[in-house]
């Protein structure tokens, strides 16, 4: 069966299938409320620490780049977590992991709450995002097998746009609350919303329908491995993820740095209150998605990453109103770009979709973990505009990848 909503010519759907979750029916809906709510844990919980990172610098006697692994040390356990987890979803099925995550991750966010030395601390981070690999591996794979393939763009929106406001959400609610109380009380706050989250997603996600499981064995991990790499298109995918996250990650790890500094001298709070930039990224997730099923992922693909460049350009602009039109029309860009490739991948991906969506998200969360930090060498070595230097290489070869995609000849079977 061949979706007929891109016209670039549209590429067919994986298999044929009469028990699709349709838009509009309450599957559909209950779908996309539990995998927002997934969504949004996950991403308040991995970043809800980036505010807290020049707080975390001054109490334990740590620069930007020291303090910036708080987050990356989550991201690259994250990253690596995703390669089993994500096959041991092909063979177990996606929700039990999925669930088994967000739990997880949520009492490993409450006991980082009660540590004192910055070791382990970082030590409760890395399990955090090892259990998120659970939810991350498994979300999009989940989507790409259960909903209709002339819907997966609007889903994986939502979907994304559960991230976005939980990326949101989790720094503007940590951001805020150390102004008034301990960082220590701020991640037992995130770590109780996570639990309701999860238990949110627990009861509502349907089962799978379409799930068949895979045996685990070594060979069939290495095959799919083989298959996924010698695609035209997937490797290049892989490499956005990895380009386009750092460079959103690193814009906002060191933002917070420079507002708190001269001229601006913002107080911890407003600079949390930034995070509201976010919601252009929850409305671009989706919008974005469902345009790229009308128009092709290859024409809408490279204009998301031309918009995040016009964003980097204006926060390097020095008024204050200027900066934050930049951090909204950057988020702007870089959730609907994330938007378009994360259901790119379900539908070039035919077999192990698992092992795929696997692969994309571990280019994702380590562009996060090495451009995350690297950055702070930028920072201290040459300020905002070593930053806006970093980041611009980022998107200058993330734009030449997605001009070659534009070129791709749609999967054939």
């Amino acid at each position: 069966m061949r979706s007929a909503v891109a016209p670039l010519p549209p590429e067919p759907s994986p298999v044929v299938n009469d028990i699709w979750i349709e838009k509009g029916t309450p599957g559909f809906i209950k779908t996309v409320l539990a995998l927002f709510s997934g969504g949004f844990a996950t991403f308040a919980l991995l970043y809800c620490v980036q505010p807290m990172m020049p707080l975390l610098s001054r109490e334990f006697a740590i620069n930007a780049a020291q303090s910036s692994l708080v987050l990356s040390v989550s991201t690259a356990m994250l990253a690596i977590g995703l390669l089993i987890t994500g096959p041991i979803s092909d063979r177990i099925g996606r929700k039990p992991v999925m669930v088994f995550a967000l739990l997880c991750a949520a009492l490993s966010t409450l006991a980082s709450a009660v540590m004192q030395s910055w070791e382990l601390v970082l030590a409760t981070r890395a399990l955090v995002g090892l259990s998120l690999s659970g939810l991350a591996a498994v979300a999009m794979t989940y989507l790409s097998e259960e909903i209709h393939p002339q819907h997966i763009g609007l889903a994986m929106g939502l979907y994304i746009g559960g991230n976005a406001i939980g990326g949101m959400s989790g720094r503007l609610i940590s951001g805020v609350l150390i102004d008034f109380v301990s960082w220590h009380a701020a991640m037992l706050v995130m770590g109780g919303l996570a639990l309701v989250a999860a238990v949110v997603f627990w009861k509502v996600l349907p089962e799978s329908r379409n799930f068949r499981p895979q045996p685990l064995q070594p060979r069939s991990l290495l095959d799919g491995f083989v298959m996924h790499f010698k695609d035209a298109g997937l490797p290049w995918l892989f490499l956005e993820a990895f380009l386009l996250m750092g460079a959103f990650v690193t814009l906002f790890n060191y933002i917070g740095y420079r507002l708190l500094a001269g001229p601006y001298h913002m107080n911890q709070a407003l600079v949390g209150l930034l995070s509201v930039v976010y919601l252009s990224g929850i409305y671009s997730s989706a919008q974005v998605g469902a345009l790229a099923d009308k128009l092709g992922r290859r024409k809408v693909f490279w204009a998301s990453i031309v918009v995040m460049a016009s964003g980097l350009l204006m926060t390097l602009a020095s008024p204050l109103a200027l900066i934050i039109v930049g951090m909204l029309v950057f988020t702007f860009g870089f959730f609907g770009a994330h938007s378009v490739a994360s259901s790119w991948i379900g539908r070039r991906a035919l077999k192990a979709k698992g092992q795929a969506s696997s692969l994309y998200l571990f280019s994702y969360y380590a562009g996060s973990s090495v451009a995350g930090t690297a950055g702070g060498v930028f920072w201290h070595q040459w300020g905002w505009n070593g930053i806006g230097l970093f980041i611009a290489s980022l998107l200058a070869v993330a734009l030449l990848v997605a001009l070659h995609l534009s070129k791709l000849p749609p999967k054939t079977f």
